[in-house]
């Protein structure tokens, strides 16, 4: 891996994906760091990262995503790595959920298909190796209560990175998921304490996940695993196998 090397990660400023920006800068790669409005900690984190730059973008706003690939291309020419990290969560039940809390959280899947259609220009322009890994979740092959449509986001992210590992095939892009399970994160922070033993009795390991563990597989995706592709990788402690 060149020094120069970008990765992109979504939704990085927080949790999951400011552990992956760490592990990636650890790893020799200079790090886009996209935020949508956690300014404060997206700087903390720019700080602490070599060579770092940040890009604020609202992913489910196309003309702020055109921003964010022309910030990316003046700063450092193009992407190498991304990193599909950024998400958005409602709990509700069905019957009380609005139309406008469900676009909230499925409009980012759309913001996450229109970025990585762009990044991936970038990579047949350069014709170079280029990884794509998404960030899902176990609840998307699982399901869960007062999540239906974050639930559906997820199996469609999956889905998304199967059919994509095809319509690229012969080419040096790989493009994987991480489903992670329960990771202790600010999300899981807000459940309930009946709700958090409850998910616990579900998991063989005893314990939430970290965030650097799945770090260390997103690591893996991007700087090796050179014939893992089309494929769901799962992090859970053991609840969901796949």
């Amino acid at each position: 891996m060149s020094d120069s090397e970008v990765a992109l990660v979504t939704g990085a400023a927080t949790g999951i994906g400011a552990a992956c920006a760490r592990r990636l800068a650890a790893d020799g790669f200079r790090i886009a760091l996209h935020y949508r409005s956690s300014e404060e900690k997206a700087q903390k984190l720019l700080a602490e990262l070599p060579d770092a730059f940040a890009v604020k973008a609202d992913l489910s706003v196309p003309e702020e995503v055109d921003q964010a690939i022309k910030t990316i291309k003046n700063e450092s020419g193009g992407v190498d790595v991304l990193v599909n990290n950024a998400g958005y969560n409602v709990n509700a039940p069905m019957l009380t959920m609005n139309l406008d809390q469900y676009d909230a959280v499925v409009g980012l899947g759309r913001g996450t298909w229109y970025l990585t259609k762009l990044v991936l220009r970038r990579f047949m322009f350069r014709k170079s190796r280029g990884r794509i890994i998404n960030i899902s979740s176990v609840v998307g092959h699982t399901g869960n209560p007062g999540q239906i449509p974050y639930t559906m986001a997820k199996a469609g992210l999956d889905a998304f990175t199967k059919s994509l590992s095809q319509e690229l095939a012969g080419r040096e892009i790989l493009v994987n998921s991480v489903a992670p399970g329960f990771i202790d994160t600010e999300m899981t922070d807000e459940l309930p304490e009946e709700v958090k033993s409850s998910i616990l009795s579900r998991i063989p390991q005893g314990r939430m996940g970290t965030a650097e563990e799945i770090a260390d597989v997103v690591s893996f995706l991007a700087t090796r695993g050179g014939y893992v592709n089309g494929t769901v990788i799962h992090v859970n402690g053991g609840m969901y196998g796949g």
